[in-house]
């Protein structure tokens, strides 16, 4: 009785693509879609906000982190003095900027 198995059955299966060079094809692509999608942009933002934060100098007018609005007076290597208003001044690290101003931006607020 166990003569009645078909051919077909019987037969060994065809060896179907190697599964690992498929999956490694597909960590890949998935590699370069994070690539071009969240690290280069973010590390392209990052270069920008350094050579911002290197190129400040007497007289910008600056937000920092915190929502800081003033004019720098003193640059330093790592510090700024800080201008917020008439005889208020204040010492921040300059990674505390977030962004730099217009000129005369502090004049119409």
């Amino acid at each position: 009785m166990g003569f009645l198995v078909s051919d077909a059955m019987a037969a060994p299966q065809a060896a179907a693509a190697t599964p690992g060079f498929d999956s490694f094809i597909f960590v890949g692509l998935l590699f370069v879609i994070f690539y071009f999608m969240i690290i280069r942009p973010q590390s392209k933002r990052q270069k920008e906000q350094r050579e911002m934060v290197t190129a400040l100098g007497k007289g910008d007018e600056v937000v920092t982190n915190g929502g800081l609005i003033g004019k720098v007076i003193k640059a330093g290597d790592t510090f700024l003095v800080l201008e917020l208003a008439a005889g208020v001044e204040v010492n921040v690290q300059r990674n505390a900027i977030m962004q730099v101003l217009p000129k005369g931006t502090i004049k119409g607020l």
